[in-house]
């Protein structure tokens, strides 16, 4: 299958930080849609009431509409979902500056969650890229035939070998590989820099 315009103009994370810093809409409502639940469960990880979260989560994009071309990916091994999680964490310290609370900061043995130096949480962060993997696949899965969807799905998802798909869906081996290769290339753009 190639790419449709649709596809071309939602094509790799690159251009779509390069296309939201141009202000363009779509490329806005793609990273709101990929990035919002982390925002949000960050949020709430850190004490927040749900509406609180919710909140914390709008000022969080409109920091980042008027910091993002001032961020840069090459720039010392930074993550773009690196940069989110030091403006969500700044924003909600803002929150309990505001209502004069001091929030409750989680720390393991030897670091702040808080702190710029510390790992984050390995367990948190396999569950942001899983949870940025299944949102873009959502995004991504009306891009494709539903065919080759289907013959993906079964194989990268489901573990079923190449050969039952290709039998279930009356297609080749080579077919199923294809279709399989296709959409993991296109994850794979979709998220390139943003994990």
């Amino acid at each position: 299958m190639f790419m449709s315009a649709r596809d071309e103009s939602i094509s790799t994370s690159t251009s779509l930080l390069e296309r939201a810093r141009q202000d363009d809409q779509r490329a806005w409502n793609r990273l709101c849609q990929l990035y919002s639940p982390s925002i949000y469960r960050w949020a709430r990880q850190c004490g927040l009431q749900e509406d609180d979260a919710a909140d914390v989560a709008q000022e969080v994009f409109s920091s980042l509409a008027r910091t993002l071309p001032g961020f840069r990916h090459n720039d010392s091994g930074s993550s773009f979902r690196g940069y989110l999680r030091t403006i969500t964490t700044n924003k909600v310290r803002d929150h309990f500056r505001l209502r004069s609370k001091c929030p409750t900061i989680q720390r393991d043995e030897d670091h702040s969650w808080w702190g710029h130096d510390a790992p984050h949480d390995v367990v948190d962060d396999e569950t942001t890229r899983s949870e940025l993997a299944h949102r873009a696949l959502e995004l991504m899965k009306t891009d494709f035939e539903t065919q080759t969807w289907t013959a993906f799905i079964r194989t990268a998802v489901d573990g079923q070998t190449a050969g039952d798909v290709a039998a279930e869906l009356g297609m080749s081996v080579g077919a199923v590989y294809v279709a399989k290769s296709r959409v993991l290339h296109r994850l794979r753009s979709e998220l390139d820099g943003l994990l």
